[in-house]
């Protein structure tokens, strides 16, 4: 006599809907405009520090990209994409990113608005 084996599989609804809370999402609340004003500064954030190409207040002739530094703590640099060296950088934060640059011996202090600044694809 042969041996029959038999898989027996449950059949489940895949519909999505463990996935749903039961209550639609108020998008004008308060919180809803928070979280997005977070994922869009994460974003800008994200995309400056990877080194994508910016320009800042739409400028036509001038494209920067931001290099890392070789050290874990360290800041990097910022270029043009001509491949001048444009300024240091000395913090980064969420929205803001503030650096330094000599200029006739003098100590000019750079500070750039990421929520002002349009990143090239």
């Amino acid at each position: 006599m042969n041996k029959v084996n038999i898989n027996v599989t449950k059949q489940e609804k895949i519909d999505n809907r463990v996935n749903n809370t039961g209550r639609p999402v108020n998008k004008k609340s308060s919180r809803q405009i928070r979280l997005a004003k977070q994922a869009l500064y994460n974003k800008l954030n994200n995309a400056f520090v990877s080194g994508k190409k910016f320009k800042i207040n739409n400028d036509s002739a001038g494209e920067y990209v931001y290099v890392c530094g070789d050290k874990v703590n360290a800041h990097g640099y910022i270029t043009s994409v001509v491949g001048g060296h444009v300024c240091n950088v000395s913090y980064i934060g969420r929205t803001k990113v503030t650096g330094y640059a000599f200029v006739l011996g003098k100590k000019v202090n750079v500070t750039i608005n990421l929520k002002n600044v349009t990143f090239i694809k």
